[in-house]
């Protein structure tokens, strides 16, 4: 069996992951043969409601990697590590668990905070819902600090899906309401 991987080509993170039967491809497929335009991911909102939130093929690479079972249940507890030439290495990465508190999403932006500061500074992309649109947002939690807030206008109130990718941590898919 070969493995296959999807990932956020900024920050590493494992997105879907694919088993194909027979030897591991010498290039992987391109992402956009795997996933088509978009990878949708989905939060459940309630009350019947569900956010996607598109990662666009543009902004997803692939690879082919070692056999990782877990990946399938946590795609997003798993990164990708490039070597020195810029290629993918074989092993995936379990990222640091980050659960509970750590996302705070207001009317004026969402503020992302990690357990613990980083030595270098850490890429954030993070996606959150908002009726017909998703917005995208990017930024870096500087060296040494533990939180960023990235700009972002909401109506107060509302119920919003968001995935946050902080390089060196697990992804976050999860359900917010702007307080």
């Amino acid at each position: 069996m070969a493995l296959t991987v999807v990932y956020a080509s900024a920050t590493g993170h494992v997105v879907g992951a694919l088993a194909r039967p027979g030897p591991a491809a010498s290039a992987p497929p391109d992402p956009a043969a795997l996933v088509g335009r978009a990878l949708p991911l989905r939060v459940a909102l309630g009350a019947g409601r569900t956010a996607v939130l598109p990662l666009h093929a543009g902004e997803l690479a692939s690879a082919s990697v070692d056999d990782e079972p877990a990946v399938f249940a946590d795609p997003l507890a798993f990164g990708v590590d490039l070597s020195a030439d810029g290629r993918p290495k074989p092993v995936l990465p379990r990222l640091a668990a980050w659960t509970g508190g750590g996302l705070a999403l207001a009317a004026d932006g969402l503020t992302v905070t990690v357990p613990l500061a980083p030595v270098r500074a850490a890429r954030i992309v993070a996606l959150v819902s908002g009726g017909q649109d998703t917005h995208v947002l990017a930024g870096e939690i500087p060296a040494g600090r533990d939180r960023v807030t990235l700009p972002l206008a909401l109506a107060e109130g509302g119920t919003h899906g968001v995935l946050v990718l902080v390089t060196g941590w697990a992804g976050r898919l999860e359900k917010a309401r702007v307080a």
